[in-house]
């Protein structure tokens, strides 16, 4: 099925299966139920799990397919969300034109980049990779402030040209942004029982543009491109002996990255047509980073689900608070319900980096393969508990 064996396209399917029923599957608890604060099946969120697994899945050819760690992913990703409301103000508010650009943008950039720091490898490779962010950053945020708007970030007014498409609308707000006329905003709620699911456009234009990237990476992983990535990340030095030069490679799958990173920021401002200077910062590429050891480095899916992961965390764990969990605990006898209450809320609310802390450090410590290989082992544990029992049943009564 389009060129992918039976293994991937299988997990192709598993994957397009669940970004398309993500409605569904994220919104598990009634409504009025105490448990409905888990639910993630809410437009924006579902919006980000999808546009940070696209982050992921770039970052993920640079660093588990090719081996290197780059700490500035976050200045592409910066890069495309500016190049996308530019286009919102100078063009139309049509999305497409602004991914394309976004794309475009941040390959070049990356381009620029790579070819400087690739001349390094190792820990001087991500310093260099982390120094050129911060300084996109410091850039954005104070130097470059006619483009970027400095502190308060670029966004749409009503000022803006838009040479192919109306600068207000009939009642004078600011155009929303659309698909040929299909506005991102625009959302169906439906009720089933007690259940209530939201499809958004915007989520799955986002969705479908994930499964087309997904479908991408999982080509360049097969390929023989593919295959001279792993050969550097195993042992470069090696390939240098047989007389090949690997950094045609290493730049390539640093501007293929790049350019991951760049249509994940041009989506963020497709969907919300903002752009700060916030998105460049080291945390942020750290943060993707965290996604793709956490899901499973080098792995097809591990990225994108280190992202829904991370995302999940720091949207809906952070919002439970003190009050929650009194209301959890109600039922225990006061001293102990209050000291139960003040040791979690250390982990939730606020303190939720550190429930991801502890994860992280127990997924590094015991699934050094992330959830992929935590997955990967429940699967071989059922897969002998059912072939041991179907040597009992044939084994011939003595």
């Amino acid at each position: 099925m389009f060129g992918l064996d039976k293994k991937d396209g299988t997990l192709l399917i598993i994957v397009a299966i669940l970004t398309m029923c993500a409605p569904f599957i994220l919104n598990p608890f009634p409504a009025d139920s105490a448990m409905a604060q888990f639910n993630a099946g809410y437009p924006d969120l579902m919006q980000r799990f999808v546009i940070f697994g696209i982050f992921a899945i770039g970052f993920n050819i640079l660093f588990g397919l090719t081996g290197y760690l780059s700490f500035g992913h976050a200045a592409f990703l910066g890069v495309g969300s500016y190049s996308a409301v530019w286009m919102f103000k100078l063009l139309s508010m049509n999305i497409l034109p602004a991914i394309i650009l976004s794309v475009i943008i941040a390959g070049l950039f990356a381009l620029v980049i790579g070819f400087v720091s690739l001349r390094r490898s190792g820990i001087y490779f991500s310093i260099l990779t982390l120094a050129f962010a911060q300084m996109s950053f410091a850039l954005a945020y104070s130097v470059l402030t006619p483009i970027t708007n400095g502190e308060t970030g670029l966004q749409v007014t009503l000022d803006d040209p838009r040479i192919l498409g109306m600068s207000a609308t009939a009642d004078g707000s600011i155009p929303v942004t659309n698909l040929f006329g299909l506005e991102m905003r625009a959302a169906y709620d439906m009720a089933v029982g007690p259940w209530s699911f939201t499809f958004s456009a915007g989520y799955y234009v986002c969705a479908v543009i994930l499964l087309i990237a997904f479908y991408l990476s999982i080509r360049i992983f097969r390929s023989p491109f593919g295959m001279m990535l792993r050969a550097i990340k195993s042992n470069q030095t090696r390939m240098n002996y047989t007389g090949l030069n690997p950094k045609p490679y290493t730049l390539a799958a640093f501007v293929i990255s790049g350019m991951y990173a760049g249509l994940a920021g041009g989506l963020l401002a497709a969907m919300d047509p903002l752009a700060g200077a916030e998105r460049m910062q080291w945390t942020a590429s750290g943060e993707v980073v965290l996604m793709t050891i956490l899901g499973g480095a080098g792995t097809l899916i591990g990225p994108v689900l280190g992202a829904g992961m991370i995302k999940y965390f720091e949207n809906i764990f952070s919002k439970i608070n003190e009050a929650t969990l009194h209301g959890w605990f109600d039922f225990l006898p006061e001293p102990l319900e209050n000291a139960t209450v003040w040791v979690l809320e250390h982990f939730v609310g606020a303190g939720w980096h550190l429930t991801l802390g502890v994860i992280f450090m127990l997924v590094v410590i015991f699934l050094p393969g992330g959830l992929v290989e935590g997955g990967q082992r429940i699967g071989r544990l059922f897969g002998r508990k059912k072939a041991a029992t179907k040597a009992a049943e044939t084994k011939p009564a003595e």
